[in-house]
């Protein structure tokens, strides 16, 4: 289910005292997403409402004319494809992360590095609908390429984002499972393996300007915040790197 926040709208504020941008986000990036706006409202005349899915989820609604004004992908097909159907403003398309996986335990002693997966002792290994969220795609290339999807695929249950598997994994419902290394960065406890970003395709992460976004203001301004300096410690914060 999409997650509508508002950020810190006054409602005795003007229109003509600032205006509004609507950013549909992907569920990876909702830690650091939250982070960039309060900065961003702070630095502007603007305000900003994210609202949370899977990649797949939001490109869906934004298909059948979801009002969003920038979308924040987990990849960088469904903001190509939004630029190829006349949705998205042509040329605003723009990598603005590249995340990193993570095979995450909340047991502290559980996740000692790839051989975990290896070990016959879990009965639930979490991850993000591959069909959905690019995190989950990355999950299943990294199993395949390991040799142990086969093993454990009967032991895999798939959350409908990568805010779902995480989920499952944090409260215990899972005792593993592949995660977005921001959603644990700021985790004192559990155990974790750093997947080597060689073992999948790059996780490079687009936006995109709408066209319902086009003439917005706040939403050319929100997109030219994400891509600024502001916004690269936040992301270096949360375990993103830029994209090269």
């Amino acid at each position: 289910m999409t997650l509508a926040l508002l950020c810190g709208i006054s409602a005795s504020a003007s229109a003509a005292e600032f205006s509004q941008a609507r950013v549909a986000v992907a569920a990876n990036f909702r830690e650091a997403a939250l982070e960039i706006g309060s900065e961003f409202e702070r630095a502007t005349s603007h305000r900003v409402v994210f609202s949370f899915g899977s990649t797949g989820q939001l490109y869906a609604q934004i298909l059948q004319g979801a009002p969003f004004d920038v979308f924040l992908a987990a990849d960088q097909l469904r903001p190509g494809e939004a630029v190829e159907q006349g949705l998205a403003v042509d040329s605003s398309q723009f990598t603005y992360a590249v995340g990193r996986l993570v095979l995450y335990s909340a047991d502290p002693a559980f996740v000692t590095g790839r051989e975990t997966l290896a070990d016959r002792a879990f009965l639930k290994l979490a991850i993000a609908e591959p069909t959905l969220a690019p995190y989950g795609s990355a999950a299943v290339e990294v199993l395949r390429g390991l040799r142990r999807y086969e093993q454990v695929r009967g032991r895999i249950v798939r959350g409908l984002s990568v805010a779902q598997a995480f989920q499952f994994v944090h409260t215990g419902n899972a005792e593993l499972g592949f995660v977005a290394l921001s959603q644990v960065a700021g985790l004192p406890s559990g155990s974790r393996w750093v997947v080597p970003s060689e073992l999948h395709a790059p996780i490079a992460q687009d936006a995109v300007l709408l066209e319902s976004g086009r003439d917005n203001p706040a939403a050319e301004a929100f997109c030219e915040f994400l891509d600024g300096s502001t916004a690269d410690a936040i992301l270096a914060k949360f375990g993103y790197e830029r994209g090269k």
